[in-house]
């Protein structure tokens, strides 16, 4: 076994005062550990060797250590693990995902500026378009992300970034990326896709079909990354270095970044991601085809049913893997409150945001409120009935079932 490593000799220690030895303590670790997981370092000092290292290191580099909030060890490993799961080759980690939608809104949009976003997207992100930057001069336009030939009307002068999501919030439609990007190329439009949904296993956004790319991903690793349900988390992923220096000021200049512990959850959870994606996505579909045939239930949403929105295009996309996340819409005549009492009634399911956790979850949503358009109008796609969300976990998939139809006596 190695020795212990001596800073100093043990008389210059006795020297000092017992807190002055405690805090400058001479023993060093051993070299050559190793071990599955990274060590955790956790700092908001970092401590220079010299005064010239002080002055000369640029945290812009993201590759130096200055500060505890510009990074240490920890997160950028996590970093760079996040990159190579997504296909990009930059990384920056936001507290949120949340947080990294912020930091792209806030990073790429000037007053005057409007920004196009889907349908279905991601409420939050419509929230802080809509009274944050709106106090600032930035406008939104709401788009259809079911008819990508559409866009190029909606472009104006002023129009300067494209939020993409696959698959939509909620209601589940998969878009045609690829053609989208297509037009926000021909247009200089700076293209961000939400990939929580795919979580860099799905797809890589980077290397899409017919050789598209998006320029941004904005993934919530609250999600499938972290796995358990007890860690907040975004990630922001590009292959553009000169977005990726801009991203980086912002999130610097507003003192936006993860803890050290925090990372360490991510890291830990990620060698089981494929796994248990893989998992939650095949529970997922045998009980929205179970629901599928029962009679209470009117629509399923999911992207590997040929009958939803964008089915193709997943098709070509996602190489046949799917969250473990689908929607259901009850049939007219139930209520919401009898969906809600639906929802209720669930034992094993929960009632509870986000996904991507063990537990399964169940959340009720009224369908004309919670997508951007206006007067609360349901796409004619969409039967205008109760809408219910499921989040597959990890439990036995004969349990979820048995716990579903007990909960659809309720409805009578």
């Amino acid at each position: 076994m190695s020795k212990p490593v001596k800073k100093t000799n043990q008389s210059t220690v006795k020297s000092h005062g017992q807190m002055t030895n405690l805090i400058h303590h001479a023993y060093e670790a051993p070299e050559g550990f190793d071990a599955v997981q990274p060590a955790i370092h956790k700092a908001s000092t970092v401590i220079f060797p010299d005064v010239a290292s002080m002055h000369t290191r640029n945290w812009r580099l993201g590759n130096h250590y200055s500060y505890g909030l510009h990074g240490t060890p920890t997160t950028f490993t996590l970093q760079e693990r996040i990159a190579t799961l997504e296909g990009g080759l930059h990384c920056l980690l936001a507290p949120s995902g949340l947080a990294a939608i912020g930091l792209i809104n806030l990073t790429l949009l000037n007053q005057g500026d409007e920004v196009l976003i889907p349908h279905n997207v991601y409420g939050p992100n419509l929230e802080m378009l809509t009274h944050i930057l709106g106090r600032f001069g930035v406008t939104l336009c709401v788009y259809d992300p079911l008819q990508p030939n559409l866009l190029h009307t909606l472009i104006k002068p002023n129009t300067r970034l494209l939020w993409l999501e696959a698959a939509g919030s909620v209601t589940m439609e998969f878009p045609d990326l690829s053609a989208f990007i297509k037009v926000a190329r021909a247009h200089q439009l700076v293209t961000v896709l939400d990939n929580t949904w795919g979580a860099g296993v799905a797809f890589n956004a980077f290397e899409l079909p017919d050789g598209q790319s998006v320029d941004l991903t904005m993934h919530a690793l609250t999600k499938y990354p972290s796995g358990g349900a007890d860690v907040l988390m975004g990630s922001i992923v590009t292959r553009d270095e000169a977005l990726y220096k801009r991203l980086k000021a912002t999130q610097q200049w507003m003192g936006v970044n993860v803890a050290a512990n925090d990372a360490e959850l991510v890291l830990r959870s990620l060698p089981t991601l494929t796994v248990r994606y893989t998992a939650q996505d095949q529970s997922a579909r045998t009980l929205a085809t179970w629901l599928a045939s029962r009679p209470e239930v009117a629509q399923v949403l999911h992207p590997a049913f040929p009958d939803s929105q964008g089915h193709d295009a997943w098709l070509v996309t996602a190489n046949n893997r799917a969250a473990g996340l689908f929607s259901i819409i009850l049939k007219p005549e139930y209520t919401a409150e009898q969906a809600n009492a639906f929802c209720e009634r669930l034992s094993l399911f929960k009632l509870g945001y986000s996904w991507g956790g063990p537990m399964s979850l169940v959340v009720p949503y009224h369908l004309s409120a919670l997508r951007g358009m206006k007067n609360g109008e349901v796409p004619k796609h969409l039967v205008n009935g109760a809408l219910v969300r499921f989040s597959i976990g990890l439990e036995d998939v004969a349990d979820l079932q048995a716990d579903l139809e007990q909960a659809l006596g309720v409805l009578v």
